[in-house]
């Protein structure tokens, strides 16, 4: 096991971005002693775990069920796998069960006596695989096999299949190889050994309720809460995202609405406009329908319905063949039904087409805002150079910051408005985000255009009231959005 130390465990803690209304003009000394006494941030309130601290984590488990269990190390890793590594659920089924062999059966620790094989007690035997007379070895379900054999088998499960949740090399044999016997089978293979130990820490923590990856790039820290909810959290690398979905924090919008969603504009987005010229909607089930050919006489896929029409028209292909019949002349009442249902559909794509390209224009600015630091730390160096500390510029990294969480807060209200019903709590939501709206445009104008022009002296003072004002809308847009919650107040199409 690697060696563990306090280093192991990063505490990542930031103070709030929030600061008081009441705060004077010149708020440098306010600043700094705030930064001494942060307030407790809700994202920082986990623990970040790196490798060694996860194994150690890990180790320390097994090693508290295999007080009560005696079994060994590797198969209690496979019972607490299987338990989503809920400690206080497996001694409790272990408890109620009247068959432990049954029990670890289930968990496919001990072999099914009915798909045993033969004993060979160390015998040179011929090997099932290669044919070679050598000395065998197996597992409890006395499926044998050179070590050669083992050694190529468990290498393929490790390094290509990427799993730790080795079945036995024997077809049909469901039994799992614990730990022990994959790590004297694979033998001085470092590189296999430290893969099926990351696989082994990788298991632990993706199916731990209490664990979940950081999702930044090259990262490879976990976070651990001490209970499983939709809530923002923080890794060391300043990383926030929502440990229930791992998606970036997307508050007022839930994990459930977001993923819709998200699926929405994956399946839509690209296909819309091409929906929108090339298909027409069937006038009796109202199934859209593609023209593959040049003829105009078209018959309806749908086993149920099979009518037939004109594309052209949409009207009933029968009368088509008459010379009294007129299909060059639009006739409303024979096409209103067809061209309601049609408008309906459109308008349906209108609206979600609404929504996306608002959803996708703040995002957009939302990448393009991260141009502002690099503006922002120029006007901060000029700063300095006229008699302004540190601390007392940070004042436009602040704004830059509200100015991006106000962004990605505008982006997901859009997801969250797409599915909610027209009501009067809808109707408060939309001003509140309308005045968000407003003000964070402004402030993006202010801090991209007037930025330079702007006087030193008067520059922090109309800075810090235009970030307050927007970060004061974003709070009420939030609060309004969560008290729907609590209350559930909120209705939504899906």
């Amino acid at each position: 096991m690697a060696g563990y130390n306090d280093d192991d465990y990063d505490y990542s803690v930031s103070g709030s971005d929030n600061e008081s209304q009441g705060m004077s003009d010149d708020d440098g000394i306010a600043m700094e002693q705030e930064d001494h006494n942060p307030p407790k941030d809700p994202a920082t309130d986990c623990i970040v775990l790196n490798q060694d601290a996860l194994q150690k984590d890990m180790n320390d488990l097994i090693r508290e069920v295999s007080q009560i269990v005696q079994i060994s190390h590797g198969a209690i890793r496979i019972l607490l796998n299987h338990f989503k590594w809920n400690k206080e659920s497996l001694l409790e089924r272990l408890y109620e069960c009247s068959n432990v062999d049954e029990f670890l059966r289930s968990a496919r620790v001990v072999a099914d006596p009915l798909k045993m094989g033969d004993g060979v007690d160390g015998l040179e035997k011929e090997c099932t695989i290669c044919c070679s007379v050598v000395l065998l070895t197996g597992l409890k379900c006395l499926h044998y096999a050179c070590k050669p054999c083992w050694e190529k088998y468990l290498t393929t499960k490790v390094l290509v299949d990427n799993t730790s949740m080795i079945e036995c090399l024997y077809p049909g044999c469901k039994l799992l190889v614990d730990d022990e016997h994959v790590v004297s089978l694979i033998g001085k293979n470092d590189v296999v050994t430290n893969a099926f130990t990351r696989l082994s820490i990788n298991g632990f923590v993706e199916s731990n309720r209490l664990l979940r990856w950081c999702p930044a790039a090259d990262c490879g820290k976990a976070i651990k809460v001490s209970h499983c909810e939709a809530r923002v959290v923080e890794c060391a690398c300043k990383c926030r995202f929502c440990f229930e979905c791992g998606h970036e924090w997307h508050e007022p919008v839930n994990c459930r609405l977001l993923k819709l969603w998200l699926k929405k504009c994956n399946d839509d987005s690209e296909t819309s406009n091409w929906i929108n010229a090339n298909t027409k909607e069937c006038p009796k089930c109202h199934v859209t329908i593609e023209k593959d050919g040049g003829c105009n006489h078209m018959t309806c896929k749908n086993t149920a319905c099979r009518s037939e029409f004109c594309w052209m028209c949409l009207g009933p292909w029968e009368p088509h063949g008459s010379s009294w019949y007129s299909c060059n002349r639009f006739d409303d009442s024979q096409a209103k039904q067809a061209r309601d249902a049609q408008e309906h559909s459109r308008a349906a794509l209108q609206r979600y087409l609404h929504y996306y390209n608002r959803f996708m224009n703040h995002q957009q600015s939302l990448r393009l805002e991260n141009k502002l630091y690099t503006s922002v730390k120029v006007k901060m160096d000029l700063m300095q150079k006229n008699s302004m500390s540190w601390i007392e510029v940070q004042f436009l990294r602040k704004a830059v910051d509200i100015l991006s969480e106000c962004r990605r807060t505008l982006m997901y209200t859009y997801a969250f408005a797409y599915y909610l019903k027209r009501t009067n709590e809808s109707e408060i939501f939309e001003d509140n985000q309308k005045d968000l709206e407003l003000a964070t445009e402004q402030l993006s104008e202010f801090l991209e255009r007037d930025l330079e022009t702007e006087n030193l002296v008067t520059l922090k003072q109309k800075v810090q009231d235009k970030y307050r004002y927007v970060e004061q809308r974003r709070s009420v847009l939030l609060k309004h959005c969560a008290e729907g919650v609590d209350k559930d107040s909120w209705h939504f199409n899906q």
